[in-house]
């Protein structure tokens, strides 16, 4: 079983590890992070290998700062700009891959892009010592609720793993938001952490939407997913079903619930998604089959978790 260590404790086991071709769950502000390091591939397929992730889906790269990231990936002036307003912080950028960079191709997938990010707290002192990126997709069974705090990592994954470092619950509570830039154009391939609001108004211009397959990770059809099966802007509770509210107000035949949480009572969509793997993890442990969920608006980060919660509810992916 998974050892687990305060943040301030673990450092020098994280490292030991990560050099000698392990990987370690890190905590970070959006989500738990299951790290490897980059540039090692049996480090990166043991990534692959405990998550039980498809070999097509990528993996972000998490570095320490710019200057790291430049090393990897070629930058243009408005993802250099994106990156100076956002990093460190929870917002991914997919770019063309500099060559010669070291980065191990299963972190990619075989995609001439790399995504990157530069996390805060311990995963970017973590990587600053190590001296290399980490890959680190969310420290979760593939396709599973992502982990926010380190009990949860244990509870899934800790039969496969050697190490959690514990750093409490996580301040943003959802993935990063993942934008591609090219042709001077922004792209949105994954909504999350930093609302696309922020990211236009920093660039001067509008996201697009739309992706051609899998460019970045996260974009599985069905990820995210509790075992039981969940049914998004329920107006109406079966009874039985465990119910995901939000706001005040609560959909018709809510005292049939078999569980209730609710994301913020007060509407407030930063505390929704601060809550939201949590809560569903929660709902998920009531044995109930089904997990009905009120209607969340989209604007702000309510983008990001209606997208999280209709890949949860979307017809699970076979894994190959």
């Amino acid at each position: 079983m998974a050892e687990i260590l305060a943040a301030g404790e673990a450092m020098e086991r994280a490292l030991a590890l990560l050099e000698g071709g392990d990987v370690v769950a890190i905590p970070t502000e959006t989500v738990y992070g299951l790290a490897a390091d980059a540039t090692n591939g049996v480090g990166v397929a043991r990534i692959f290998e405990a998550k039980g992730r498809p070999r097509f889906n990528p993996l972000i790269a998490h570095v320490a700062d710019l200057a790291m990231a430049e090393r990897i990936a070629l930058f243009d002036p408005l993802s250099k700009r994106l990156s100076q307003t956002f990093w460190p912080g929870p917002l991914t950028l997919v770019l063309p891959q500099r060559p010669g960079n070291g980065i191990h191709p299963l972190v990619t997938a075989g995609l001439d892009t790399i995504a990157l990010r530069v996390p805060k707290g311990f995963g970017g002192e973590l990587i600053a010592r190590l001296g290399r990126p980490l890959a680190a997709p969310s420290a979760n069974s593939s396709g599973k609720i992502s982990a926010t705090t380190a009990e949860a990592v244990a509870a899934d994954l800790g039969a496969k793993i050697k190490l959690v470092v514990d750093g409490g619950a996580t301040s943003v509570g959802l993935e990063s938001t993942i934008v591609k830039i090219e042709g001077g154009k922004l792209r949105l391939l994954r909504p999350g952490g930093i609302a696309a609001e922020e990211i236009e108004a920093a660039a001067g211009m509008t996201l697009l939407r739309g992706a051609a397959g899998i460019e970045a990770p996260g974009m599985l059809a069905s990820h995210y997913a509790p075992g039981a099966a969940v049914r998004v802007n329920a107006a109406k509770v079966a009874r039985g079903e465990a119910l995901l509210a939000f706001g005040p107000r609560r959909a018709e035949g809510w005292q049939g619930a078999a569980a209730l949480r609710n994301l913020s009572a007060t509407g407030d969509l930063r505390e929704a998604a601060t809550n939201l793997f949590a809560h569903m993890q929660d709902l998920d442990r009531s044995g109930a089959k089904t997990i009905a969920v009120e209607p969340i608006p989209f604007d702000g980060l309510g983008e990001a978790i209606n997208d999280r919660l209709s890949r949860a509810a979307a017809p699970r992916d076979k894994i190959d």
